[in-house]
């Protein structure tokens, strides 16, 4: 299944002397820069008819054509997987991610992947960098995430998240007792040993998460975060980072600390809470289509709503 593209557009004269990719950039912002370089080489975006190399010099007046194929993008499976779609129209997909779903096919994880279950869904996907996907949530975290169903829509989301634009909460449970809110920013990057963890490093990415107290518990703290960038693990990392893991996280809590004084329905519910306690409870974003600001909030998953009633009821003990 692939889809048609024809466009075409005079280049300015003000964008005379630029190189060719950069023009098209300018002149076909739908589309990424890596996309209008491979259809350059590819002839399929042309300057008066001809074949020219990305970093030919243009002079302004010329015509630019493109005639592209968007093909499918990798040999992933469509498949019937359960979503909890939360509002959907021609552009963007926003669904509630339920824990234990793998975002984004991967070694070891080729199918049951939330991509899987999106090209069931909406099989017109398939001709979209990674299915739309522009934002991912760690396989045991819950909540929002939106997917592009175009292109535009594609490239609108992921300049939203560059500069930030892109509003999201978490709530989520820590060990031990926060004094107060504050901000984390610091570096993220890959652990030196441990390839599939990440950590606070000078060499990483910049990360900065704040976070403020909802509920302090005896040995425990519900809190709200909100990301200005989005790291691999990042609220996982940053909490670790300053002494608060989070709730049940296997990767980045040295243990579950069952401090004296828990009571023993407390004691099993933490035993028993498998996965990190991290819910992306709120997203808002500039609809790609109309310019609208949209927000969508969903309530915490029923595990999550449990823990809190045994922190809620230990504490009254």
């Amino acid at each position: 299944m692939s889809h048609q593209i024809s466009q075409h557009a005079e280049v300015p004269y003000e964008l005379g002397n630029k190189r060719l990719d950069q023009v098209a950039a300018q002149l076909f912002p739908d589309y990424s820069r890596s996309r209008l370089q491979q259809w350059i080489k590819d002839g399929q975006l042309r300057v008066d008819g001809q074949t020219l190399r990305a970093r030919d010099k243009l002079t302004g007046g010329e015509t630019l054509t493109l005639d592209a194929e968007l093909t499918a993008e990798g040999d992933w499976q469509a498949e019937d997987i359960p979503l909890d779609i939360v509002y959907e129209d021609d552009d963007i997909l926003v669904l509630n991610k339920q824990a234990g779903l793998v975002v984004h096919p991967a070694a070891g994880n080729y199918e049951g992947t939330l991509l899987n279950g999106l090209l069931h869904h909406c099989p017109a996907l398939e001709n979209i960098p990674r299915a739309g996907i522009v934002h991912r949530l760690d396989k045991d975290t819950t909540g929002l995430m939106v997917v592009a169903k175009t292109l535009q829509a594609q490239t609108s989301l992921v300049a939203q998240l560059q500069d930030r634009s892109m509003g999201r909460e978490y709530e989520a449970v820590v060990q031990g007792v926060m004094t107060g809110g504050g901000k984390v920013d610091q570096p993220i990057g890959r652990h030196g040993t441990q390839r599939t963890k990440m950590t606070v490093t000078p060499t990483g990415k910049e990360a900065v998460t704040h976070y403020r107290v909802l509920h302090k518990f005896p040995t425990h703290t519900y809190i709200r975060l909100k990301l200005e960038t989005g790291r691999t693990h990042q609220i996982r990392v940053h909490m670790a980072h300053i002494g608060y893991p989070l709730v049940g996280d296997a990767a980045y809590a040295a243990r579950t600390r069952l401090t004296k004084g828990i009571g023993p329905a407390l004691r099993e519910t933490l035993l028993n809470f498998k996965r990190q306690a991290l819910h992306a409870r709120k997203l808002g974003l500039m609809h790609p289509a109309t310019g609208e600001p949209m927000e969508w909030e969903v309530e915490l998953p029923d595990d999550f709503v449990d823990l809190l009633a045994a922190l809620e009821a230990d504490a009254d003990e």
